[in-house]
């Protein structure tokens, strides 16, 4: 398997930046910049654009080439952008894969589709026929339903020895800890395994030798300041920050994407909060109940933010 020296690899807090919509459902892009300069000066080490979290699976193919394009225009080279290229069909893959690399992507993030199975060897042939001949890292996305398939790990090892390509991934499918345990005993060559789920098991997974999390984007300062109290051996501080942003990570495991969007909105970096995904609504308590996680958070919440005109 690909692997890269100590110095190459790619590590910290890559979050999700959402895609931010207008009130009509159409997207937003001037709020996606924001969100996208935001994410870089809060300190993250790169970011993914776009995933689960960003709604990808409701984009129309031109929207979704369009609010790459801007996200990339927005990070500027600034810290490393990953491009998500998972689509259903591996010519559309392959396509979005060349216009990652067109873009200056630093990686490319896939999810087979579950039209692909659960057989090692059939996914494989996906990932072969996605991938083409795009000469950028991978990283394998392993994600639950519905949009993932839950692939066991024995089956994501088997995947990486016939696509040598792939030198990350991603585990979000639980206990998440004891398979990034698991994949990183039985996959030396690996690069690195990054967890997903929210951030909400991070510690666990640090502490297991994950490369970093791809948390949502609405507190990335807070991730951020996690994972540097963690590198720098401070277990203590990090601990305590994991307990006092837990409520929220609780929050939007549940909710998703509306809690995204609308601590986006309280932090003035998008105009609305908007989703197009099948994720419930807020109602009063819950949006009182965001709240109060949020101004708890808020001493914590250090890079500013402004609504432009």
């Amino acid at each position: 398997m690909n692997g890269s020296t100590a110095d190459e690899r790619l590590h910290g807090v890559f979050p999700i930046v959402t895609s931010p919509f207008h009130a009509d459902g159409s997207p937003d892009t001037a709020s996606l910049r924001r969100v996208a300069d935001y994410v870089v000066r809060a300190g993250a080490q790169g970011c993914v654009y776009p995933a689960i979290a960003s709604e990808f699976a409701t984009l129309a193919d031109g929207e979704r080439e369009s609010l790459t394009a801007v996200v990339a225009e927005a990070v500027n080279g600034r810290i490393p952008l990953v491009v998500g290229i998972s689509a259903e069909t591996p010519e559309r893959s392959a396509a979005l894969a060349r216009q990652a690399a067109g873009l200056g992507a630093a990686a490319l993030m896939i999810m087979a589709p579950r039209s692909a199975g659960t057989a090692a060897d059939g996914v494989a042939r996906f990932l072969d026929a996605a991938l083409g001949g795009v000469a950028l890292p991978v990283i394998l996305q392993n994600a639950p339903p519905p949009l993932g398939s839950s692939l066991p790990a024995e089956t994501v090892v088997e995947i990486l020895r016939q696509v040598p390509r792939i030198a990350y991934v991603k585990e979000e499918v639980v206990p998440c800890g004891q398979r990034i345990s698991a994949l990183l005993a039985a996959a030396p060559g690996l690069a690195g395994v990054f967890g997903g789920a929210g951030g909400r098991f991070v510690l666990d997974e640090l502490a297991r030798g994950a490369a970093g999390s791809m948390p949502a984007c609405e507190v990335t300062e807070i991730h951020v300041a996690l994972y540097a109290a963690w590198r720098a051996g401070d277990r203590r501080q990090a601990r305590d920050l994991f307990n006092r942003v837990l409520p929220l990570l609780n929050m939007g495991g549940v909710f998703r994407t509306p809690v995204t969007k609308r601590a986006l909105l309280r932090r003035g970096l998008i105009a609305h909060p908007r989703h197009r995904d099948g994720n419930p609504e807020l109602d009063q308590q819950d949006r009182a109940e965001l709240d109060a996680i949020l101004d708890d958070l808020a001493p914590l919440m250090t890079t500013s933010t402004r609504l432009a005109a």
